[in-house]
């Protein structure tokens, strides 16, 4: 995520900031730009942005419940923003703490959504396209029962128990499982529906079960199996998580998801100028500086150029405050290779 800053008075800004600290003006996310900007009153509950003054603008109606602030134009029929209208099913919000948790998956959906426009990539709604739109239900676990997150022919459903720390800490643990965060579902979850549009839509099957395996091994049995036998003993030569091994379907989504968190933790890492340069390290592979564009790099080999010494760095410094590595992955060359296919998928001219 790239930092912003506030046209009014040049204060640096976060993507989630409502209000500028520093001059108090109210702030707005404008999609079509990526761009947070500073904002002046009109008429009737309308904006005019500094970003974009030409245009007024309304805030997403969802701004009501402080879950979203990002603008719609004002002369637009939709109630929502780009981000919003993918959300078919929310919890009932008379309950505080549905609304609190709520919250929290809202901040992971804006930044899944602020990427997926980053790398230009089709975001269709149902509304708008019933047969290939893609949709989300944040469902409380009913009385009898426990909601599973997953994905089904662009409907994702996401648990909202996930969005409390100490369930998801829980869960993360049982699972035997690194990473395990609100972002990295999204980022997981949206990696299925892509490869329906991407792969399936377009007859790109020979190419992916050339990196990925044979999708049409039965999903089930697969599953069944991942749970009763354990991952294989190697698969950390060929997969980016143990959760990959299960079936190429989840290779695919888990090796997605990981491309997303690269492309983003690497614009953070420019937007702040961070360099890694070990003093004892004479090894150019433990150097680097995080120049490049994430999202308009030529090729993978770019990015993980950077991103393997940087990683490096982070997880040191996590362990010197006692906590886990912050990406507590080891890429392989299998890994790296799938990672690139999909950088290389990303990328692909289409229409």
């Amino acid at each position: 995520m790239k930092l912003f800053e506030c046209q009014e008075c040049g204060q640096v800004l976060r993507f989630e900031n409502r209000r500028c600290e520093r001059c108090t003006h109210l702030l707005g996310f404008i999609p079509e730009q990526t761009t947070l900007s500073a904002l002046e009153p009109a008429d009737d509950d309308m904006w005019r942005a500094l970003a974009m003054p030409d245009t007024l603008w309304r805030f997403c109606d969802n701004a009501a419940w402080d879950v979203c602030n990002w603008l719609v134009p004002a002369d637009w029929p939709e109630r929502f923003c780009v981000a919003c209208r993918h959300n078919r099913t929310v919890p009932d919000l008379s309950d505080a703490e549905n609304l609190r948790k709520w919250r929290k998956m809202e901040v992971a959906s804006h930044r899944l959504f602020y990427t997926l426009l980053q790398l230009r990539l089709p975001t269709p709604n149902v509304a708008d396209d019933p047969a290939r739109g893609l949709a989300f239900d944040f469902l409380a676990d009913p009385a009898d029962g426990k909601v599973l997150t997953g994905h089904d022919d662009g409907l994702i459903t996401v648990a909202l128990q996930e969005a409390d720390d100490a369930e998801r800490e829980m869960r993360r643990t049982q699972m035997g499982e690194p990473y395990r965060t609100l972002l990295g579902h999204f980022r997981h979850e949206v990696g299925h529906y892509y490869w329906d549009r991407l792969i399936a839509d377009a007859n790109g099957f020979e190419a992916c079960r050339a990196v990925f395996g044979d999708e049409r091994e039965d999903y089930d049995a697969a599953l069944k199996r991942h749970y009763s036998e354990g991952v294989p003993a190697d698969w950390q030569m060929h997969f980016v998580s143990a959760y990959a091994t299960t079936h190429p379907w989840e290779d695919f989504a888990e090796t997605w998801a990981h491309y997303l968190h690269i492309v983003d933790c690497l614009e953070t890492a420019r937007a702040f100028g961070l360099e890694v340069h070990p003093e004892i390290a004479a090894d150019d592979l433990f150097h680097a500086q995080v120049k490049i564009d994430p999202y308009q790099a030529g090729g993978f080999a770019q990015l993980i150029e950077v991103w393997l010494p940087l990683t490096f760095a982070l997880n040191a410094m996590n362990r010197s405050m006692g906590l886990n590595d912050l990406y507590p992955f080891i890429l392989s060359p299998d890994a790296i290779a799938k990672l690139s296919f999909v950088h290389d998928l990303v990328h692909a001219p289409r229409q």
